[in-house]
């Protein structure tokens, strides 16, 4: 009873219900219309042949009177499936035709007009129905001129058959139709609930079905995937920042508590001078960590498209000046250099504070990261270019680069590749860079600058004019 009751309550049951009636419904009005239309048509061949028959006979009347019209009545009643014929004269008598059994009142009203009267055959007492006229001539003599309706009745009977023929068929199409789609239907449903059960249960590799169809159980099930796959890296790249959360902070804050704890433990022992290093130690460990926390909500709210500043048109040949004259001194400073290569004039429509980070990251990972191991120093390159529609901003050096397996994860949050642990830092620089390009439509691709790396910072290019 369950499961009849589950079968009641799917849209499967109620669709096949609902296709059921209607197409009842329209086969019904169709059929009535056609037996009307029918009928009526088979009316006026009735009622032309009636009044053709009249007109003859008519004819037949002025030119030879009454004993030629009976004679001529005679002999049309004799041929085989003629029309219905009856002459009396004015006792009611018969005097020629082929019916019998006509009620008084039916041959009382000679008037002409078309009636239903119910008669018998000469050779058969079988009640039957005819459409008839009735004219009265000159001497009170009557004449009926008809056409049976037996046709009609036939019809009748023919149709309302078909009627229930077709009545069955439907049924019979619309319980398959039921099944059809309610083991195709629910079977799609069954399967995707199936699937999003083992995904609660904490199988996020689960995807549901495509048959590849393309119906639009497909299409659905598509959205839904690629939302399931979306949803299954946010939520490892939650894990995983968790875990280097765990991992990275768990450094300083110890270093930190250890050099409290030391300080306190020794007391007198320790002078001002001590106490000052101690404590100065422990606001840059505490500077650490809080610039660490401030790279992560920014990179929430760029990941979120939630950055206060509105979206303007840049000048990116001016931004990469600009940034190039900020750290040229710098990068002079610690015997490194950086140079502007090939910087074309192009625009792209976007947040100019952010998109400057992101440069200045790029610049600084380069100065960081990017020294040759032969001379201990670096040479960062910065250089705008266009490739079709794309405006790549790109920052090379000549340091030892990032191996291509890596490179992928370089741009993880607090991923710091072995060679770069030695330098400080939290790894969420490409982080923040990624997300930016991501924020402009763009990306951030890592390649390698034979030797050193090339880091792309790749944007949608704004056609000049362009609102």
């Amino acid at each position: 009873m369950t499961s009849l009751g589950k079968f009641f309550r799917t849209t499967a049951f109620k669709l096949a219900v609902i296709y059921l009636g209607v197409l009842t419904i329209a086969s019904g009005v169709l059929l009535v219309y056609i037996a009307q239309e029918t009928a009526s048509a088979m009316r006026d061949q009735i009622v032309e042949t009636v009044d053709a028959e009249i007109s003859g006979l008519a004819e037949q009347y002025r030119a030879g009177g009454i004993r030629r019209l009976v004679g001529v009545v005679d002999a049309l009643s004799r041929r085989p499936g003629a029309s219905l014929y009856l002459v009396t004269d004015f006792a009611g008598n018969a005097l020629a035709g082929n019916i019998q059994g006509i009620s008084a009142d039916a041959m009382a009203g000679a008037n002409g007009q078309l009636q239903r009267i119910d008669y018998s055959r000469i050779d058969d007492n079988a009640r039957l129905e005819a459409l008839v006229r009735v004219f009265e001539i000159k001497g009170g003599f009557r004449v009926l001129v008809g056409r049976d309706l037996a046709e009609q009745q036939f019809f009748r009977v023919v149709l309302a058959e078909s009627l229930r023929y077709w009545l069955v068929i439907l049924v019979i199409l619309g319980f398959v139709t039921w099944i059809f789609v309610s083991r195709r239907v629910l079977k799609r449903i069954d399967a995707m609930s199936a699937t999003g059960r083992r995904i609660i249960n904490g199988d996020l590799s689960e995807r549901l079905p495509v048959d590849g169809s393309g119906d639009e159980f497909d299409r659905l099930a598509t959205g839904l995937n690629a939302m399931l796959e979306k949803i299954e890296a946010l939520l490892y790249g939650l894990k995983d920042v968790s875990d280097n959360i765990a991992h990275d902070l768990k450094t300083p804050l110890t270093r930190m508590r250890n050099r409290l704890e030391g300080a306190l433990r020794e007391g007198a022992d320790h002078d001002k001078a001590v106490y000052r290093s101690t404590l100065e130690s422990a606001i840059e460990d505490c500077d650490h960590l809080i610039r660490t926390f401030d790279a992560l909500l920014r990179i929430a709210r760029v990941e979120a498209g939630s950055s206060d500043a509105e979206m303007t048109t840049i000048d990116l040949k001016e931004l990469t000046g600009e940034i190039a004259e900020l750290y040229e001194p710098l990068a002079e400073h610690e015997g490194s250099t950086l140079s502007l290569g090939e910087v074309q004039p192009l625009t792209a429509k976007g947040n100019r504070e952010l998109l400057a980070q992101a440069l200045v990251n790029l610049v600084e990972n380069a100065l960081k990261y990017g020294k040759d191991p032969a001379t201990g120093s670096a040479k960062v390159a910065i250089a705008v270019r266009r490739e079709g529609d794309t405006a790549v901003l790109s920052v090379s050096d000549t340091g030892a680069g990032i191996a291509e397996t890596d490179r992928e994860r370089a741009a993880r949050r607090f991923v710091r590749l072995e060679a770069s642990r030695s330098e400080p830092g939290s790894g969420l620089g490409l982080s923040l860079v990624q997300a930016v390009a991501r924020l402009h439509g763009g990306s951030l691709e890592l390649g390698d600058a034979a030797p050193g790396l090339r880091a792309e910072l790749r944007l949608p290019v704004e056609e000049a004019g362009a609102n």
